[in-house]
């Protein structure tokens, strides 16, 4: 199995989250989450399989998330859509490393959760 694993290279997480696969045998496809950031559709869809609520897919300790003051427009009541939207414009908005498989979505690097999920 493979899985898509979504990721800024330039990030110490990232980097550590790819080792971690490349450890443990993980064969992934590699994306660049500010080249090839994801869509609306795609983030409706990984949260929903995710099972994670809307707010853990978000880079709160990002520069644009607190500029763009997003924790008070969430705390608003932004939609869900309006949320997936603002996301889809800007891969640094996004929570990272992402993992997506056939039936699992890992955001952020969390060794445990990592060991327990069917990679």
């Amino acid at each position: 199995m493979s899985v898509l694993f979504i990721e800024y290279p330039k990030c110490t997480t990232c980097k550590r989250a790819k080792k971690w696969l490349d450890e443990h045998g993980v064969a992934y496809a590699d994306r660049h989450i500010v080249e090839d950031n994801p869509t609306a559709a795609e983030l409706k869809a990984w949260h929903e399989r995710s099972g994670l609520p809307l707010r853990r897919f978000f880079n709160t300790s990002g520069m644009k998330y607190r500029e763009l003051g997003i924790k008070a427009k969430l705390d608003a009541g932004m939609s869900d859509d309006e949320a997936f939207d603002l996301l889809a414009t800007d891969g640094m908005l996004v929570k990272r490393p992402l993992v997506v498989g056939d039936d699992f979505v890992l955001v952020g690097f969390k060794e445990p959760a990592w060991e327990e999920a069917p990679l």
